[in-house]
């Protein structure tokens, strides 16, 4: 069975994906490990573990989470209690035991970091093994997801998020969203944006997923595909952690980065990395 981790610190933002993931894990027919990471000796403490039982309680509160969610899960419903850098070893839990997914919950820039997750959900997309999907704690979850948004840009890997796009859409018979962004008015530019998205879409005609194409001029590549998301009321944006840098998303930080830190809409990060990895499973 198909096993997602959802990274746990208690807080309001770490339950919120938690339940997330139970409607994911429930269409792909998986199970949900919760990991929670005693980080005691990094600079990245949040809760204070100064008790000798500390380990205990925490077990404790992890059952109780089991007692809560169990019977709303279709699958197993399990934790693992884990010491070290919060997104390492989400890292390293991800690997030992192939995880599909990891779902983490995101405070974005302006909310109040309030335990470690929030503070943490860009590291673990950086670190981890698989894709990673972040939401934030004031999503409304919503049964299934209907509408996918894809952007592609001109870097090589823009392309390579579609066959786990692909993926997706059949599990939730989504419909999805390519979103053409030109960042330049140079046409060979524009022409290689185009070119990628009519790859795409022939993708999606030889495996039967419904889509929309839409085109759009854009400064920055990160507002342009969360206004774009927010217009047609999708549920999720898929992205590359290695995306097309414009002069206006540098002194921004990491396009993922971005996503992750401002999008109201869950985004799924792949790295490019997982291409191999994600067409042979």
């Amino acid at each position: 069975m198909k096993q997602i981790i959802v990274a746990i610190d208690f807080s309001r933002c770490s339950i919120h994906a938690l339940e997330y993931a139970i409607n994911v894990a429930n269409t792909y027919k998986a199970s949900i490990l919760m990991v929670w990471v005693d980080n005691t000796t990094s600079d990245e403490t949040a809760m204070p573990i100064d008790l000798p039982e500390s380990r205990k309680v925490i077990a404790n509160n992890m059952k109780e989470l089991v007692r809560k969610y169990e019977d709303k899960l279709n699958g197993e419903l399990s934790f693992k209690i884990r010491r070290g850098k919060v997104h390492q070893e989400i890292a390293n839990q991800a690997k030992y035991i192939d995880a599909e997914l990891v779902i983490a919950g995101t405070h974005g820039v302006s909310g109040f970091e309030e335990f470690w997750i929030g503070s943490n959900a860009y590291r673990i997309v950086t670190y981890a093994p698989c894709p990673v999907i972040t939401v934030r704690a004031n999503y409304e979850i919503k049964e299934g997801i209907k509408k996918i948004v894809l952007p592609i840009d001109s870097s090589l890997e823009s392309r390579q998020k579609v066959p786990y796009s692909v993926k997706v859409a059949k599990y939730f018979g989504s419909e999805i969203h390519i979103v053409s962004l030109y960042s330049s008015a140079i046409k060979a530019i524009k022409y290689k944006v185009d070119n990628y998205s009519k790859q795409v879409q022939k993708y999606l005609d030889e495996e039967n997923v419904p889509y929309k194409v839409e085109t759009v001029d854009v400064e920055n590549i990160t507002n342009a595909t969360v206004e774009y998301a927010k217009a047609v009321d999708a549920e999720l944006i898929v992205i590359m952690t290695e995306q097309e840098t414009t002069t206006a998303n540098l002194f921004l930080g990491a396009y993922a980065q971005q996503m992750v830190n401002h999008s109201p809409i869950p985004v799924l990060s792949i790295h490019a990395k997982e291409y191999v990895r994600v067409l042979s499973r």
